[in-house]
């Protein structure tokens, strides 16, 4: 169908410098309303602040899902997305989870297509920089009560970003939390609902007080079995009796399926190296680092794509990975994969769409 759009009256100056990650926005949003029992029609339209009610049901209840995924522009100009559907079916999934009503998956993709190329101008061509692409569906019932609300708002919104860490691919510092818990089975882990970031929060703010960058989690019931990172999966490269593999924790609903990670393990297994998803535990992985046998970290996820990991603390003392320095294979699947999104390396998976052609 025909997606409504309205072009902004005052469009924005673009950032220049430095983007950072988050901080400005496109001059267009996505937004599609669910009353009286169904979804209405798509629109674009400027960027503007939405109006709530106090007693909006998102408020009190965090009824509320969100997606990630990335817009790039290469030299000759496509406007490239990157499994863009596998984020519009794993934010179906997580509706469904929390009791948001069933939307049309290809209308809503098609409206998040548009939005893109409507605001095209936008995209930054810079390394490590791309369109960061922001759906999300929260519930705007003006009413109190623990139900699931009666109206929904779905809505797209754009950044222009650069790395998501400020010092780019250098490693990073991990601190393995044995207190806190961000989710469990049976919850909402494996989804990308709101209110697990809310959960989050803590064990981060704790790590980066005592100078590490994220929080390692660890499973919720007995706290020996590595679960995900603040905000990626993590892979453990292992070398025993000259085999090499990688190991990751599998996915049990507390972790979140991430799509860059689902990329990695196939990129992995193409390689001919074993990946075994499996319950990974974290006194053995301190051991390994401390013998050798730990190679290499790596995080995943659709903001950093891949982040290595230099170290790791785990009941008071570092486990220094690789020296502190980015691995041979981490360096291989980065290198590829963002090769693969910007247009760069051929893309023989199907995983790229270019939409402006």
């Amino acid at each position: 169908m025909q997606i409504k759009v309205t072009k902004t009256q005052n469009p924005k100056t673009h950032p220049t410098g430095s983007l950072g990650f988050g901080k400005y926005f496109t001059d267009h949003m996505l937004v599609m309303e669910y009353k009286d029992g169904a979804w209405g029609e798509p629109e674009i339209k400027a960027y503007e602040p939405f109006s709530l009610d106090p007693a909006c049901s998102v408020l009190h209840y965090a009824q509320g899902v969100f997606e990630g995924a990335k817009a790039y522009k290469n030299e000759a100009g496509q406007i490239r997305t990157f499994r863009l559907n596998d984020n519009v079916d794993r934010l179906h999934d997580s509706c469904e989870r929390v009791c948001i009503p069933s939307f049309d998956k290809k209308l809503v993709q098609e409206g998040i297509e548009e939005l893109i190329r409507v605001d095209g101008d936008w995209i930054p061509t810079g390394e490590q920089e791309a369109l960061y692409v922001r759906p999300s569906v929260v519930g705007v019932e003006n009413a109190l009560g623990v139900r699931a609300a009666n109206n929904y708002l779905l809505f797209v919104i754009l950044s222009p970003v650069g790395a998501y860490y400020e010092n780019g691919l250098k490693p990073v510092r991990l601190l393995v939390e044995e207190t806190y818990v961000r989710a469990v089975r049976g919850g909402t882990g494996g989804h990308k609902v709101i209110g697990n970031y809310a959960a989050s929060l803590k064990a981060g703010e704790i790590a980066k007080s005592k100078g590490y960058d994220q929080a390692m989690w660890l499973d919720a019931f007995e706290h020996k079995y590595v679960e995900e990172v603040g905000a990626m999966n993590i892979f453990f490269v292992t070398k025993h009796k000259k085999v090499l593999k990688v190991l990751t924790p599998s996915l049990g609903g507390s972790i979140l399926p991430g799509i860059t990670r689902r990329s990695i393990i196939q990129m992995i297994k193409e390689k001919g190296i074993e990946v075994i998803e499996t319950a990974v535990p974290i006194k053995l992985m301190a051991k390994m680092a401390e013998n050798g046998q730990l190679l290499e970290v790596f995080g995943t996820g659709t903001a950093a794509v891949i982040t290595p990991v230099g170290c790791f603390n785990y009941q008071g003392k570092d486990r220094l990975v690789n020296g502190g320095k980015m691995g041979e294979l981490t360096t291989y699947l980065y290198d590829t994969l963002t090769g693969i999104q910007y247009g760069k390396i051929e893309d023989n998976r199907g995983w790229v769409k270019v939409i402006n052609e």
